[in-house]
């Protein structure tokens, strides 16, 4: 099941740590044509006018209702802010998660940092693996890889490394 509709883009007011998000929604009515019966966060694929995603998670906001937050680079590739209309065709995406492989390569050779990406949900797998594929120079890839493989000997989740992270970094 597909849906097509047009969305304004919206920007979160002082809401914690949704504070500056920009966003839009996605009706009840609409969430539940692409997974019936769910109130938790599902991943889609599609379009936002021309621009493909894929493995993008829309979250629950309590009404029935559902956002799709908006990062800086895909804004960036939409060129729209808060205020513009996008056009939306997504779907459910039922794609099998493939990990990125050099993080995969490297976990090979760190087994008690491999043992604890397996114990870690799927979802928490996709933070890890996504962080690294998003590098944009390879400089910056084998840091990631490197600061994700002291985590996971670590036995941190992914919200902890990128915490500390920003520690030392300060």
């Amino acid at each position: 099941m597909k849906i097509q509709f047009d969305a304004l883009i919206q920007k979160f007011g002082d809401m914690g740590e949704k504070t500056g998000w920009r966003y839009f929604i996605i009706s009840s009515s609409l969430a539940q044509e692409l997974k019936p019966g769910n109130k938790k966060a599902f991943r889609v694929k599609g379009f936002l006018d021309t621009v493909p995603v894929k493995e993008f998670a829309v979250m629950p906001m309590g009404d029935g209702d559902f956002i799709f937050a908006l990062k800086a680079d895909l804004r960036k590739q939409l060129r729209k802010e808060a205020g513009a209309t996008i056009h939306v065709n997504l779907e459910l995406d039922t794609d099998p998660f493939i990990p990125n492989g050099d993080l995969m390569d490297c976990l090979s050779d760190a087994p008690d940092a491999h043992q604890y990406f397996n114990s870690l949900t799927l979802s928490h797998q996709r933070y890890f693996s996504k962080w690294i594929s998003d590098a944009k120079t390879m400089e910056t890839k084998e840091k990631r890889i490197v600061t994700c493989l002291r985590a996971l000997e670590m036995k941190w989740d992914y919200g902890q490394m990128i915490r500390n992270s920003k520690k030392i970094l300060s």
